[in-house]
């Protein structure tokens, strides 16, 4: 008798481990809500750039609202290409994403010969913020606006000099779309990025430069280079005394460098929705909102911040932007 109530508690125990284990395993095999762990927003450039920027100061108000951290990973390369390529055949799980901008996602995909498509191969999230280019000149340059520099530029054609970030670049694009506008001819000189050409237009070896508005303004308030116009049709609001395109005589020259999140093709919908949400949240918080209209950002309106948006505001970049390219013939591979 005691033998058998020794194997009766010796079989319950058993079957109390196996239906643990079983349990166990029903409890892992259940799908974690999302977001279970941090999550990589890849930069397609270098750390302080203004990409780079934009992104670190999003990520403390998107992981307070999703709960985990988002590691930044600065993933340079061709243009941002290498950091798109890698992004695209990434899992579509909402744990790997990228922030773009009006270069590697809409540019790219006219100059470059690429392993993945720009619209196809992502899922868009949201869009940040627009950020009008400003058109700068050397401080000792004969132009006090930009009607004056249109003129000096038809009649010393061939002349002058304009810095870009290398062929294809935002700065590059910006400065064949204004010779197709105005009918002018200079020359283009390229770097290894933005920085060198404002470098050297500070230094008064070359004429003009487009550039993005949170890379330029502080040299414009340290007067080592004037600003002529805001490629926008409304004044910065962090700059109001610079005039528009429209105000200083090349009307509709306008030219956005603005940037949004991605998430590669197939990542599910209910995951995109709580990243949307994010980002929301983190452009509502009043701190991020004054930091990022320091460096000249534009933020979108409330109805511009849903995924459908972004795709509608790609699409249209590219109607607008790829024949640009193609009649220019700028082509890298």
């Amino acid at each position: 008798m005691q033998l058998m109530k020794v194997l009766a508690v010796i079989v319950a125990a058993l079957c109390g481990l196996q239906w643990h284990d079983i349990a166990q395993a029903q409890a892992q095999a259940q799908p974690q809500p999302y977001p279970a762990r941090a999550i990589t927003l890849v930069v397609p450039f270098t750390a302080g750039g203004p990409t780079d920027t934009i992104a670190r100061i999003l990520a403390e108000p998107m992981r307070r609202s999703l709960g985990q951290s988002i590691v930044i990973e600065n993933v340079a390369g061709a243009s941002g290409t290498v950091a798109g390529g890698r992004v695209a055949r990434a899992a579509p799980d909402g744990y790997t994403l990228t922030i773009g901008h009006w270069g590697t996602h809409v540019l790219s995909g006219a100059i470059h010969s690429l392993s993945y498509d720009v619209v196809k191969d992502f899922e868009p999230i949201a869009l940040l913020a627009n950020g009008p280019q400003l058109l700068i000149t050397r401080s000792s340059h004969e132009a006090a606006t930009l009607k004056e520099l249109v003129e000096w530029l038809k009649a010393n054609p061939g002349k002058a000099t304009a810095g870009t970030a290398g062929p294809g670049s935002g700065a590059h694009v910006s400065g064949v779309f204004f010779q197709q506008s105005t009918g002018t001819d200079f020359n283009f000189v390229p770097y290894r990025g933005a920085g060198p050409a404002l470098n050297d237009l500070m230094a008064g070896h070359i004429d003009i430069m487009f550039d993005q508005a949170s890379n330029a303004l502080p040299q414009y308030r340290a007067n080592t280079v004037k600003v002529l116009a805001v490629t926008s049709p409304v004044r910065l609001e962090s700059a109001p005394e610079i005039p528009t395109v429209d105000e200083a005589g090349v009307p509709g020259l306008y030219i956005d460098f603005w940037h949004g999140i991605w998430a590669p093709k197939g990542t599910p919908q209910a995951v995109l929705a709580r990243l949307n949400k994010a980002v929301a949240d983190a452009l509502a918080d009043p701190e991020v909102r004054r930091r990022l209209a320091e460096l000249g950002q534009v933020l979108p309106q409330v109805a511009q911040l849903s995924p459908q948006a972004l795709r509608a505001h790609q699409k249209a970049e590219i109607e607008k932007w790829w024949p640009v390219v193609k009649a220019a013939r700028i082509k890298l591979d």
